[in-house]
């Protein structure tokens, strides 16, 4: 598995002020969305592109194309939902699909109670959206299913994740093509399973439900 942790001051600017308890709802929402543009630049550099041929006013020329089958784009319901519009902004031409999972919290194990995917993947790239990798679990689970598909290859896309949850999606998609880019690597997680510093419970605050 790949790791990249984007190192820009833009994005950690951004994530302060995600940070912030008393950063209103309105607010998170567009500075969630501005995030994933700016880590979902990071999450494409290897996007497939095939040849064209252009005609531009002065003369032609060659550049490139999103190849086809277009990239699948899944947010994990709900608190993906709020990555999707940030992430569809660079990839307009992507697919969407869904994923619906939840975590028990007395067992921080995740469950799938919906999903509205192609029933074939094959030769297709997918980027995962999901706030918080926290324990793992869940983009593991969201991983190895795209995979059942017959996903290609899967970037996934997190504001912050825990060293904890870091190394057991290594470990459960080990021999996968898996790449995760993160906003932040933060320091470890809580006994309940909360990313420390972290901030809070991403759908919660997307939503107003705090």
């Amino acid at each position: 598995m790949r790791v990249h942790v984007a190192d820009h001051p833009l994005i950690t600017h951004k994530l302060t002020v995600l940070r912030d308890v008393n950063t209103p709802s309105p607010t998170f929402r567009s500075l969630a969305e501005e995030l994933v543009t700016l880590l979902a630049y990071e999450a494409t550099r290897n996007v497939r592109v095939e040849p064209v041929t252009i005609q531009t006013p002065v003369a032609e020329t060659t550049g490139v194309a999103i190849s086809s089958p277009r990239p699948l784009v899944v947010p994990i319901l709900r608190a993906g939902l709020g990555m999707l519009e940030g992430m569809v902004k660079l990839v307009p031409s992507a697919e969407v699909g869904f994923l619906g999972m939840v975590r028990n919290e007395e067992t921080l194990e995740p469950t799938t109670y919906a999903e509205r995917l192609p029933d074939d993947l094959s030769d297709r790239q997918c980027f995962v959206l999901d706030p918080m990798l926290a324990t793992g679990g869940s983009l593991s689970a969201a991983i190895e299913f795209l995979f059942k598909r017959g996903a290609q290859d899967v970037t996934a896309i997190c504001l912050l994740g825990a060293p904890e949850g870091v190394a057991a999606l290594e470990k459960a998609t080990e021999g996968r093509d898996v790449t995760l880019v993160l906003g932040a690597l933060d320091e470890r997680l809580n006994e309940k399973g909360y990313i420390v510093p972290g901030l809070g419970d991403a759908g919660d605050r997307l939503y107003g439900t705090v």
